[in-house]
């Protein structure tokens, strides 16, 4: 992403140069970035919000009864994951987390989830020994359906999007609110299938 990004503002800086238009290029590099600042801010704000209501719904036990609630399909999903392990609660941590929007939020579980899920790889490993398809430095099953969900990631609320409406002057910031959900359900239904049909095929 470093070098595409890099090589589009080094062919828009040439281009204007060939043109004879930098002060349209230095104009528009002034005006983006004084952007890019107020967008920051506005999102820290946002994000401040949502991941603060996170924690207060954690320290009310919301997030714990969620957790309770989505357990089977933990289950269903991770079933080479043991109960009680702690890639279960980070796991379920980020899924709660992506539910609600909170990308941000999500990501330091997500990580944690995926350290886990990464021991219990190299613990395997070490029980059953290496193979083609199983060595420490090959991704589990486990922690690929983990980043296919994390993905695919159902929304009930896109906060990021909603921010961004608003900071461009969006008539109606929440109207992506339903097509996110029915985009999201469909992109994450289909992650499950997909799981779900290569860990069949794995097992033949």
């Amino acid at each position: 992403m470093n070098y595409l990004w890099g090589g589009m503002i080094l062919i828009g800086i040439i281009y204007g140069a060939i043109t004879g238009n930098m002060q349209a290029v230095t104009d528009a590099a002034l005006s983006s970035s004084k952007e890019a600042v107020t967008l920051c801010i506005t999102m820290v704000g946002v994000m401040s919000l949502w991941v603060g209501i996170m924690e207060i719904a954690r320290d009310a036990g919301l997030i714990q009864s969620m957790s309770k609630k989505i357990r089977p399909f933990i289950r269903f999903m991770f079933p080479d994951v043991p109960d009680g392990h702690p890639a279960q609660e980070h796991i379920t941590t980020n899924i709660i987390a992506n539910f609600l929007g909170l990308g941000w939020a999500a990501t330091p579980a997500g990580l944690e989830a995926m350290e886990a899920l990464e021991e219990l790889n190299v613990e395997e490993c070490r029980k059953l020994g290496t193979a083609k398809k199983r060595a420490p430095d090959i991704a589990s099953r486990s922690m690929c359906t983990f980043l296919i969900l994390n993905i695919s990631s159902l929304q009930l609320i896109p906060v990021n999007i909603i921010a961004y409406r608003s900071q461009y002057g969006s008539a109606n910031p929440t109207s992506i609110v339903g097509p996110s959900i029915v985009a999201t359900l469909v992109s994450t239904v289909v992650g499950i299938i997909f799981c779900k049909v290569m860990e069949r095929r794995r097992r033949e």
